[in-house]
């Protein structure tokens, strides 16, 4: 099959996108591919597996984005540099060969050309579902090591707020703030997901936000003596409460505000404040400064999954003409767990 001309479907934007994204923002289109890297290319052409939809991709659907920290895709062009775990089908590049399962940055395609493999990272644990790679073995994994562990700094007995507490990060966090003998609550955005976090994650307790008329009441509710660390997945009037509950020298680690991602004039927070009078830290942090660290944390992450320490929920469609719909759906809450598509069977 190697050399071989064959199709493959690509997701491309049509066009920038103001306020809230559509299914037709995005087009499945068909071209060809040759599996061969050129000689003496040194890219490597992979096989997608499996893609991951996650919130930062809205950000880069606008046209102009000041706070924009990866480059914007381009309309009329597949849907490049996203998440995804792959298969090697031919490589000139060293430290890959055909064959070799890899997850990193690669293209919302069935095939795609990798001119960058130092962006990939070969698969250690085969063992654990593939899909894993997407979520708790991936990015997302990383993120919330490295948020709540190298920003937050947690104390054993801290009190630990976390926000889209159901998703492929929020999830996570929960379950390390719970192996490091900290308090955790969640917010989530359904009563199924509010379960899910007490009766399969862990959670010491959870709500509903959608069903709080008072978020600052809320929060007092669950933590009368006030939070440690906030781990910001939200942003609007969810941080705004959070400042208003924060104890002294509290930590909020900020990875994300998918609330605003859709706005053409995002949320203020008038209660900024608070950073002055009780001494928080608040901290913004991206994930691609902790990839180095990647080769622990895989060891450790796999570590407590085959332990069941960590467990980990999928939110899994089939289908590269999936993929719009699936990523449209994070911005109404429509996943539950980690969502990802399934581009091909091994």
């Amino acid at each position: 099959m190697a050399d071989a001309e064959v199709s493959n479907k690509r997701v491309i934007l049509k066009q920038f996108v103001t306020g809230f994204p559509t299914e037709d923002d995005m087009e499945l289109v068909t071209a060809t591919v040759r599996l061969a890297v050129p000689p003496g290319s040194a890219s490597v052409m992979v096989k997608n597996l499996y893609v991951s939809c996650d919130p930062y991709m809205r950000n880069r659907m606008s046209e102009h984005n000041d706070a924009a920290y990866i480059e914007q895709f381009v309309p009329g062009e597949p849907v490049l540099g996203i998440f995804g775990v792959s298969k090697v089908v031919a490589s000139g590049h060293p430290d890959f060969k055909a064959g070799d399962l890899v997850w990193g940055l690669t293209g919302c395609e069935e095939y795609s050309v990798i001119t960058h493999p130092e962006s990939l990272f070969k698969i250690n644990h085969p063992e654990l579902p593939l899909s894993y790679y997407t979520g708790v073995l991936g990015m997302p994994g990383v993120t919330a090591y490295a948020g709540f562990f190298d920003v937050s700094k947690p104390k054993k007995g801290d009190y630990v707020f976390v926000s889209a507490a159901s998703g492929a990060v929020g999830q996570l966090v929960g379950q390390l703030a719970k192996i490091a003998g900290c308090y955790v609550v969640g917010s989530a955005g359904s009563d199924e997901k509010v379960s899910l976090l007490k009766t399969k994650f862990g959670f010491d307790d959870a709500f509903n936000y959608k069903k709080e008329q008072d978020l600052n009441a809320t929060l007092k509710r669950c933590f009368p003596l006030g939070i440690d660390i906030y781990f910001e997945n939200v942003g609007g009037a969810m941080l705004d409460a959070v400042l208003l509950n924060m104890r002294m020298h509290g930590r909020i680690a900020v990875c994300g505000m998918i609330s605003q991602y859709n706005l053409e004039k995002p949320d203020g927070a008038p209660n900024l404040f608070c950073l002055v009078a009780k001494r928080i830290r608040m901290e913004g942090f991206m994930v691609l400064d902790y990839f180095n660290t990647y080769t622990k944390f895989e060891k450790e992450m796999a570590g407590y999954l085959k332990e069941g320490k960590i467990i980990f929920v999928e939110d899994v469609v089939e289908g590269i003409e999936k993929v719009p719909a699936a990523l449209i759906g994070l911005f109404s809450g429509r996943n539950v767990g980690k969502q990802l598509v399934i581009i091909a069977r091994e």
